[in-house]
């Protein structure tokens, strides 16, 4: 019954006999086709070669390699054609974009299916956000199915907006273009038997399962996959991508914005593995798409890294193996019943993409969109924040001369962080010895506000690695739970930022001095806006500039700055309960 529901749902469309009796006449040449793309090298990704051929469509579907005549020719010499590209893990929320301007940014790039997992909006409001992204995207060109999200909250560490109990994902996998569960990134839960994982787990059996197993190995990651969760998108090395490929993983090569793995991982593709290997962004602020680009960036690169592979069997990694991994049947292969989602490219090995066609209908040409896409989206809760009026973010310390604290060490490019201690300063606050940064070491303040439930909940710690030397950065948008997360040179400036995000509904912010000096508001649940992907950009932007002014150092702060509230990545994270050694799945004292 799953298989059934799941084919029915994922794309291979309901046609009435009427329409596939026309389709079969169009590919029998006894009548017109809706479209000729003619004169191109297509793709034949179950021989893993181009050919020259025309390419006939009708009704979305393609009929066949020539037509007795169309209503539309399009020449396409010199062009090499091949299917849609296939994003297969993304959080819509991460690109901080309404999904009708995620659609307008991805499609000129080739992308014309996305799996998403919606686990950062089901954080703040539940089903509700996710019913939210299903509606949004429901009237947009790009095709886009949902992982259910498996682990509202992450973990028991956390105060999140939400609870997605096992009954819930139940009840939503009988959604329309729902295909499965989410990244189960409780790993302890799936491991020691948590019952309401197990049940979650036993939900979604026969659908696809992604998984989320940071440096998982051995037996711990052989327990994991015979659980339930089949795919993987956290390897960042070689040799781990290996061992979760030798378990049975599919392995998703990731290229976000701030974990870049495809360089590192490219070699694991092959002709051999190409069938289990796919490509995926998970999370690409705004900035990176218009600059970099989506799939076609991630394949660019793959392409670029693995000389010893052909170009035609990495797009078949991001094309045919990306939609079979998902049940997707309908799609991934230019050939007669499927359907015509293609990416027209000037040139392959640099994923240089003309023209994009989704359902045979052309929806991007030269950079832009062609179609006119409904930035109307359904009503939602605006989510207020509920934030105290002036929070405390001090850190007591018992001994007067001394305070050796623990930090989270964060790396550009990466989200996974280190542990270490440091010293901090000391100063007297109130009659009491407090522990404070020290810009000049490095050291900075954390700290994440409950911001849902109004708790009042505030977990203080330190981090290094930001290089802020005065002022404080802050975000609403902190994985998973998205409480409210500010980083700080000192305790009155981190105010001043948690009280700009509160008047705003949400977003980032930056200040110094007292003074805003860049922010971007995300009204939508506190994670997106409704407004286009260049203005979006432009704003992030100017916030990095903003805390680049100010002396951080890394080159996306506030991609970074979101992952430091994730309590399920290694190895030291900050929640509203307090700060989380990953390794123990523990709260420890800051002081040490």
């Amino acid at each position: 019954m799953i298989e059934h529901k799941r084919q029915r749902q994922c794309g291979e469309h309901e046609r009435t006999v009427a329409t596939r009796r026309e389709i079969a006449r169009v590919a029998l040449q006894q009548a017109p086709a809706d479209l000729l793309l003619r004169g191109g090298s297509v793709l034949d990704v179950f021989a893993g070669r181009f050919r020259q051929t025309d390419l006939a469509i009708s009704h979305g579907v393609i009929t066949g390699f020539a037509a007795s005549e169309a209503s539309k020719v399009v020449d396409v010499s010199g062009r090499f054609l091949i299917p849609g590209l296939i994003d297969t893990h993304v959080h819509i929320e991460s690109s901080q974009l309404a999904p009708p301007q995620f659609a307008r940014a991805v499609l000129p790039h080739g992308t014309t299916t996305v799996i998403a997992d919606p686990h950062e909006i089901a954080n703040v409001l539940g089903m509700a956000g996710i019913r939210f992204i299903l509606d949004a995207s429901r009237v947009v060109p790009l095709e886009v199915f949902v992982m259910l999200p498996s682990c509202v909250p992450a973990t028991p560490l956390e105060t999140s907006g939400e609870v997605i109990t096992a009954a819930q994902i139940a009840e939503m996998l009988s959604w329309p273009r729902v295909v499965g569960l989410g990244e189960v990134m409780n790993v302890p839960g799936v491991i020691g038997g948590d019952a309401e994982m197990l049940r979650k787990l036993d939900a979604a059996a026969g659908c696809p399962i992604d998984g989320h197993f940071p440096l998982g190995s051995g037996s711990q990651l052989w327990s994991y996959v015979v659980s339930g969760p089949k795919t993987d998108h956290e390897a960042v090395t070689l040799e781990e991508a290996r061992e979760k490929l030798a378990s049975g993983m599919h392995v998703l090569i990731r290229e976000g914005t701030v974990a870049r793995n495809a360089v590192a991982l490219a070699p694991l593709l092959t002709a051999e593995t190409a069938p289990f290997v796919h490509l995926c962004t998970d999370d690409r602020h705004p900035e990176t798409l218009l600059h970099d680009g989506h799939i076609d960036d991630v394949l660019r690169k793959v392409i670029a890294s693995a000389p010893n592979t052909s170009q035609e069997v990495a797009v078949c990694a991001a094309t045919i193996h990306a939609a079979r991994a998902y049940g997707l049947h309908d799609r991934g292969a230019l050939a007669p019943g499927y359907r015509a989602d293609i990416a027209v490219l000037r040139d392959v090995a640099s994923v240089d993409v003309e023209r994009t066609f989704v359902g045979g209908i052309e929806v991007a040409h030269d950079g832009t969109c062609t179609v006119e896409i409904e930035d109307r989206m359904p009503s939602i809760d605006r989510h207020a924040l509920l934030i105290p009026d002036h929070p405390s973010f001090e850190v007591p310390v018992s001994s007067p001369s001394s305070a050796t604290v623990r930090t989270i060490s964060v790396h550009p490019d990466q989200v996974l962080t280190d542990a270490g201690v440091a010293e901090a300063l000391l100063r007297e606050r109130s009659g009491s010895t407090v522990a404070a940064p020290n810009p000049d070491a490095d050291l900075l303040k954390l700290a994440v506000l409950e911001r849902h439930r109004g708790t009042g909940n505030i977990g203080v710690g330190f981090v290094r690695g930001f290089g802020l030397r005065k002022g404080a950065l802050a975000s609403t948008v902190a994985h998973d739970s998205h409480n409210l997360i500010v980083v700080g040179t000192d305790d009155d400036s981190m105010r001043v930022a948690v009280r700009a995000l509160v008047e705003c509904g949400g977003g980032q912010v930056v200040v110094a001095g007292g003074e805003i000096l860049a922010r971007l508001p995300l009204p939508i649940a506190g994670l997106m806006s409704s407004s286009p992907a260049a203005e979006v950009a432009r704003l992030q932007e100017e916030l990095n500039e903003a805390a680049h002014r100010l002396g951080c150092s890394l080159p996306t702060p506030f991609m970074t700055l979101s992952f430091l509230a994730l309590p399920v990545i290694p190895s030291l994270r900050l929640t509203d309960l307090g700060l989380i050694d990953v390794d123990q799945f523990e709260i420890v004292p800051v002081i040490v």
